[in-house]
């Protein structure tokens, strides 16, 4: 199977970048709504609908959501690239719908999404609230998954830029997790289907972005979403879309997640297991905090009249300014950083530090900045 040139052929184009709102996607569910797949399951805090979209007639029941943290926009439109493959009349098309039902919640939180914030209109954090249940978006998400009692969940989310395969100075493009049951972290029945899936996902991807995915942490916390349904004995995989080089938009970690849906489902519609999946899924390294978006080394900084050769960092804050997403880089760290890397790295080569206002960078100071070597770096990249 191409997966490039099934990707190319089914890519939503009137959807792309960071900031994904109801609005945006709404046109589009309507389109896709040919035979009343489309429905609205209920509402978020600020009364936007919440919708379903319903399609396929086969056994094996696929449950998946998207945007349950409001800014985490890559995976919803990776899952319409999918929805778009189910219609395009091929005979894959066709196989997965003889196989397959889903039942995908594109937008579990549309105020979030409107902010482009993690947390609902309450502040509360959807993926804390599997429990208590105290917001509707939540209760929305258990109904659906009550009623239609599915096989596997599917748990959609990306994840900062800050993440990287152990230490291996590769960014974590796509993360997987098969989440944890118990406090324990033992492995049954349920949590095995979701390890050997996400072992033969890898497998796959490993020929698109080798050395690029990694393994989300799997502490056991009950609030968690994916872990209460694991719990309830049904195989849920955590998808985390990540950071591939200059893609701020994450156009083609979209990509990258749109293959790994795919192809989860051919894995599972062929019942091609893997051998050896518990070591395979255990060899996936950890994410691993190693990244910065910006590191300066060998700078000359003035610490109080005395120089030093040492590194600093920055960091992109997404900042949604009159309904545009904008990208300021930030000063977050000074140091040595050892152990660290930059998806954009800088040697000064004992260059010293000048700023309009000191000779030092101040942490939460926007990144602009020269070297005596009469280079400017304006938003943290250099000004050309």
């Amino acid at each position: 199977m191409d997966l490039e040139q099934i990707f190319n052929d089914n890519k939503e184009q009137s959807i792309e970048g960071r900031y994904l709102t109801l609005e945006s996607i709404e046109p589009l569910l309507n389109k896709l709504n040919t035979n009343n797949q489309l429905s609205i399951v209920g509402e978020s805090v600020l009364k936007k609908p919440i919708y379903k979209y319903h399609i396929g007639c086969g056994k094996t029941k696929i449950l998946l959501w998207s945007q349950m943290h409001g800014n985490e926009s890559t995976t919803t439109k990776a899952l319409f690239d999918f929805i778009n493959v189910l219609h395009n009349g091929s005979s894959l098309a066709s196989e997965l719908l003889e196989a397959f039902t889903f039942c995908c919640i594109p937008m579990l939180n549309p105020d979030g999404a409107k902010t482009y914030t993690r947390v609902n209109a309450n502040e509360i954090d959807l993926n804390r609230d599997s429990q208590d249940l105290t917001q509707p978006e939540s209760l929305v998400l258990q109904e659906v998954f009550r009623s239609f009692e599915p096989h596997y969940c599917f748990n959609l989310h990306d994840q900062r830029t800050i993440f990287g395969v152990g230490s291996s100075g590769k960014p974590a493009t796509v993360s997987f997790l098969a989440p944890s049951y118990n406090e324990e972290r033992e492995i049954n029945e349920s949590r095995l289907k979701a390890i050997h899936l996400i072992a033969g996902i890898n497998e796959v991807l490993q020929k698109y972005i080798p050395g690029q995915v990694g393994r989300f942490d799997d502490s056991f916390n009950l609030n968690c979403i994916g872990d209460t349904f694991q719990a309830l004995g049904v195989p849920t995989l955590l998808f985390e879309a990540g950071h591939y080089h200059e893609d701020y938009q994450r156009e083609k970690t979209r990509k990258y997640i749109f293959m790994a849906l795919l192809s989860s489902f051919t894995i599972l519609s062929e019942n091609d297991i893997v051998d050896n999946g518990i070591n395979k899924y255990l060899n996936i390294p950890q994410n691993k905090v190693v990244f910065y978006d910006f590191l300066y080394k060998n700078v000359k900084l003035n610490y109080d009249g005395i120089e030093k050769i040492t590194n600093f960092a920055a960091q992109y804050k997404e900042e949604l300014i009159e309904d545009e997403l904008v990208f300021n880089a930030y000063f977050v760290e000074i140091g040595d950083l050892d152990g660290y890397y930059g998806h954009f790295e800088y040697d000064a080569k004992e260059a010293a530090y000048k700023d309009n206002d000191s000779n030092f960078p101040k942490l939460n100071q926007k990144a602009d900045f020269y070297l005596e070597n009469s280079i400017k770096f304006v938003n943290g990249l250099i000004n050309k």
